[in-house]
């Protein structure tokens, strides 16, 4: 089978207007600001307001993605949301988001890897485009990570935030788009990094003083050594992949989680630090919207042209993670 190349040919980016700061989080919890940027990088975070969900995030990134690829909702022929917040357990989000853009011609479905779900979504979808299924795919990844925050948890409310990023996957000149993926998983740390409550195994979100089951819960020390060692490894095998080294690269988007794994990513890929892009100080970390919007803010910026190659690589909870590459089309 001839497999057409897929790229992506539009991006868009949300984030809620509430900003809350390293100070309010002093008045919150014992931290400071100090301690707060010297171990993660991070500086504010923003927050959805009460009446917006994670459909509300990801259609507004959404709206400027279809707008930035010039194709309209009623060509999109696949919805994937990557979310570990989704509005309800089900209908998923897709199917939500799909209603509100009008896409009625668009299968739609969600998919769950955690930090790392944008790049499982961009692997499913060009797959669809690749065999020629679908023409245009939407992939966004979006979360609402206040609502499963322990703001009296001082070791994981200075970490997350609230935000969306999406892209539009279609056919690409030969030569361009997306090169390779890699992608895993190991479950023998599942444990490390989860949420219970709201499952099947704790039906009712249970919160006490001795389970708070619907709030994250985070081994740190654990998650930051995987994240040490598989940042790297990832991105060095997807390059292997696509038949490139890391003296290729022109820019590098890594998952937005803490300023020192991102550090020892660029450090073991041997990039100077105007090659890799940060947003962390502005949003923390936003699980499956980290990277769309890292990716959306680069694309704004003028940080991609033509022929440059990208390297995309994430982890979370699971334990999973992914890395791809691309050539810029």
């Amino acid at each position: 089978m001839n497999l057409r190349p897929v790229g992506i040919i539009g991006t868009g980016k949300y984030v809620p207007e509430r900003i809350l700061s390293n100070a309010d989080l002093e008045k919150m919890v014992d931290t400071t600001d100090e301690w707060i940027v010297t171990r993660t990088g991070m500086k504010e975070r923003r927050i959805a307001a009460a009446d917006q969900m994670t459909s509300d995030l990801a259609y507004e990134a959404s709206v400027q993605a279809l707008a930035a690829a010039g194709i309209t909702a009623e060509q999109l022929d696949l919805i994937v949301v990557t979310t570990v917040t989704p509005d309800m357990p089900f209908p998923s989000t897709a199917c939500i988001v799909q209603e509100r853009l009008g896409a009625k011609h668009a299968a739609a479905f969600d998919l769950s890897a955690a930090c790392a779900g944008f790049i499982y979504g961009l692997a499913t979808a060009s797959n669809y485009i690749a065999t020629g299924m679908y023409k245009y795919v939407l992939v966004i990844g979006a979360e609402t990570l206040s609502r499963i925050t322990d703001y009296t948890d001082r070791n994981t409310c200075i970490l997350f935030g609230d935000g969306a990023g999406a892209a539009v996957l279609g056919p690409v000149e030969e030569g361009y788009g997306i090169q390779s993926f890699e992608l895993g998983a190991d479950g023998t740390g599942a444990d490390l990094l989860k949420i219970e409550g709201g499952g099947a195994r704790c039906l009712t979100a249970v919160d006490s003083a001795e389970e708070k089951r619907p709030f994250i819960y985070m081994n740190g020390r654990e998650v930051f050594k995987f994240a040490v060692r598989i940042m790297g490894s990832a991105a060095e095998q997807a390059l292997a992949k696509a038949g490139k080294t890391k003296e290729d690269i022109d820019l590098f988007i890594p998952h937005q989680a803490n300023m020192r794994i991102i550090q020892s990513a660029i450090e073991r890929l041997k990039l100077p630090e105007e090659k890799c892009v940060v947003n962390l100080p502005n949003y923390a970390n936003t699980s499956a919207a980290s990277i769309p919007l890292a990716l959306a803010e680069a694309v704004e910026q003028g940080r991609l042209k033509r022929g440059d190659t990208v390297v995309l690589v994430g982890f979370g909870g699971g334990l999973t993670w992914g890395s791809t590459v691309l050539t810029w089309s």
